[in-house]
């Protein structure tokens, strides 16, 4: 348990000097078997970690999902989703923010999410004289939809790794991202009901124009309905179903005419980066989760919850409370990675759904991705916005946002309570600038 602790000190410890969350983990799942089992075996479990991973057949389903993702956003489809919400909302009080909060599902990233709606709802909002915390807050909060809608990167990698059918992660996704898009426009309306200046109506549609901003989502549908419909329905595995996705995005992406050669160049760049992101955190995660099964950790931890087992649900308290502040501080996915190897053994020996936990976790995560001192969602808009000059973390106008997707947990069946700075605006240093740019300008371009 004490060598696992310590280990766990050296990754935090690492990050903190700025370290890569996935350079600092492998070091420390290196360093920690080679005290542990000598410094041969541990250069040849590493050595065999980095080469199966990087020929792991399941693992291709990662790129694809990217690429599609990136298709999708190079398409205009989101711009597509925000103009037929924007129709039957955007008339209300607050319509233009619900109308980017009911268009960001299903990019499958939340930074990628938050960046493209930055490029398409932004200008609507400030255009109509939307206040910037209303405008920025209702973008971030939504953002975080992208990684529970389906497809969802992070429910992907999550089934691989504790080998859930990732079909049926899916489909559960579904209905609480209704519900958190219900409670983000809840939080909404409840903002401009305090401050009605912060969000005016914009012009009201027709319904011929409705009718024909529904026509213009008919490539969103076709493509949703074809890559989720044919994983669940066993028509084709979870590999299959992204790469059929990523063909349809592309097909769409060029009769479109939005595929030129430069932007093509593009997208394959920006998901080239993207995916080497996503292995080495998946690399660095599962040396340093060797490591952890050399210790006795886990079962000193699985020990230690028997004594909730009167109350089994007590244990997910304190995990969801563990994930949201590591959210806070952390990227999603390196969150999964190094958490899951512990809680999961954990959470299915006390008798709970592998399924209605890994929505859990991704529900929580996401209120950590718009929380202070980090929210990565709050640097992407930043560098969009305002260039990074200023990051506005925690305003009082989030707080609903914060409240709504809590909200969305508690429909989940977990109670609980989450809170946020108030009023506080944190100026971005350079490196926060330089992060900043690096994640969101490819896609923002």
């Amino acid at each position: 348990m004490i060598e696992a602790l310590l280990g766990f000190l050296g990754v935090f410890g690492l990050a903190f000097l700025r370290v890569p969350l996935a350079v600092a983990m492998s070091i420390a799942g290196l360093v920690g078997l080679g005290l542990m089992r000598g410094w041969q075996p541990a250069y040849a479990s590493t050595s065999q970690v980095i080469f199966e991973t990087g020929f792991h057949y399941v693992l291709s389903v990662i790129p694809l999902f990217v690429l599609m993702g990136n298709f999708v956003a190079r398409a205009g489809m989101a711009k597509e989703l925000f103009t037929a919400a924007n129709a039957f909302v955007g008339h209300k009080r607050g319509g233009l923010a619900m109308a980017s909060i009911i268009a960001s599902g299903g990019c499958g990233s939340s930074i990628a999410t938050a960046a493209t709606m930055t490029r398409v709802a932004y200008p609507e909002m400030k255009a109509h004289g939307y206040k910037d915390t209303l405008a920025t807050g209702a973008i971030a909060s939504g953002g975080t939809l992208g990684i529970l809608i389906p497809p969802s990167t992070i429910l992907v990698i999550y089934g691989i790794i504790t080998e859930t059918d990732i079909g049926k992660l899916f489909i559960a996704g579904i209905l609480p991202g209704i519900v958190a898009i219900t409670c983000l426009c809840l939080g909404v309306v409840f903002v401009t009901w305090r401050d009605p200046a912060a969000g005016p109506p914009a012009e009201r549609f027709t319904w011929a124009q409705r009718f024909a901003a529904i026509r213009g989502i008919w490539g969103v549908a076709i493509l949703f309905a074809l890559v989720i419909g044919g994983i669940y329905g066993g028509v084709f595995t979870a590999t299959e179903g992204a790469g059929v996705g990523a063909a349809g995005a592309f097909l769409f992406a060029l009769l479109r005419g939005t595929l030129r050669p430069r932007v093509l160049l593009d997208i394959l760049v920006e998901s080239t980066r993207t995916t080497a992101m996503l292995f080495m955190i998946l690399i660095g995660a599962m040396i340093f989760t060797n490591f952890i099964n050399f210790t006795s950790m886990p079962g000193d931890l699985r020990d230690f919850v028997l004594q909730f087992s009167p109350h089994p649900i007590m244990v997910v308290v304190m995990m969801m409370g563990v994930y949201l502040m590591l959210g806070m501080v952390m990227e999603e996915l390196a969150i999964v990675l190094l958490t899951i190897p512990v809680f999961f053994p954990v959470i299915t020996g006390l008798g709970f759904d592998p399924i209605w936990f890994g929505i859990l976790i991704v529900t929580i995560v996401e209120i950590g991705m718009i929380s202070p001192p980090v929210g990565l969602n709050l640097f992407v808009i930043s560098s969009a916005v305002c260039g990074g000059r200023h990051r506005p973390a925690g305003h009082p106008d989030r707080i609903p946002g914060h409240r709504a997707v809590a909200a969305g947990v508690h429909g989940l069946g977990f109670r609980g309570k989450t809170r946020c700075g108030y009023g506080i605006s944190i100026p971005c240093s350079r490196s926060e600038r330089r992060i900043a740019r690096l994640m969101s300008d490819r896609r923002l371009s």
